[in-house]
């Protein structure tokens, strides 16, 4: 499949993580892909990719750095089809009465107002195009409480809403905006849960809380991100897809394994 042929994109966060597999996964399907991330991972995942990629070091929350992104893909590929705005920090784990208020500005910064100066400044860039598609990450921690820290659930919220909100501004621009949610995925976020587990000897126990009884690869939330970017989606606005293994499907209930009776 070659949804993107002769697309230009967009990927923040594209150093690692979900960002680096939708990355390379937009440029095999026949994307130019501008790479975006505040490390040296940037230039690793271009390189990654080959010619087809660009990379640049960016503050994902500074509007100068967005604005510097969004122009290098126009003048590099001569406009821009899609933006993921992917980019985000976890903000550790504290309750609310153990977090600071620069905590949270901080995250805030990076995860709402992020996706907020993506859409401000890719949006009049892709309606030039004649429409195209953002796509925000947000998380199964903006949905309800019990997937992350007040910081992060907090902003994550706001991004779902802000897809929402974006979506409806855009009426009649032929531009979509969605979010994905994803569940406890591997990236480098997440690598110290893993990490303990397999050395613990007790991976089978990362993401037994969702039906599919297993945490998530990368891979498989760009594959969510890139069908929402794609014409496959072209009636799909202003959604949050949760992408999850079925977490957020239920509230919390002691389950039994299929096929198994309570004894």
């Amino acid at each position: 499949m070659m949804r993107f042929e002769g697309k230009s994109v967009i990927v923040t966060g594209g150093g690692s993580g979900i960002g680096r597999a939708a990355a390379i996964a937009f440029a095999e399907e026949g994307a130019s892909v501008i790479v975006a991330d505040l490390t040296e991972g940037a230039d690793e995942t271009a390189a990654m990719i080959g010619g087809a990629a660009r990379a640049i070091r960016m503050d994902a929350g500074s509007e100068e750095d967005v604005i510097r992104t969004v122009a290098l893909a126009c003048e590099k590929y001569g406009g821009l089809d899609v933006m993921f705005a992917n980019a985000g920090i976890s903000g550790g784990m504290a309750n609310i009465f153990d977090t600071s208020a620069e905590l949270i500005a901080e995250v805030l910064r990076v995860n709402l107002i992020g996706p907020f100066l993506a859409i401000k400044h890719a949006a009049p860039r892709i309606v030039e195009r004649g429409g195209g598609a953002i796509v925000l990450t947000a998380s199964v921690a903006g949905l309800r409480s019990g997937a992350g820290s007040p910081a992060y659930s907090a902003s994550k919220a706001g991004v779902i809403n802000l897809a929402q909100v974006a979506a409806q501004q855009l009426s009649g621009s032929n531009v979509r905006v969605n979010a994905i949610c994803p569940g406890l995925t591997e990236t480098g976020m997440t690598k110290p849960v893993f990490d303990y587990a397999r050395d613990a000897g007790k991976i089978d126990r990362v993401g037994r809380l969702n039906p599919l009884r297993r945490g998530a690869q990368p891979e498989e939330l760009a594959r969510a991100a890139l069908f929402l970017a794609s014409d496959e989606a072209s009636y799909v606005n202003g959604q949050a897809l949760a992408v999850d293994g079925g977490l957020s499907s239920s509230h919390a209930v002691t389950r039994q394994d299929y096929g198994k009776t309570a004894a």
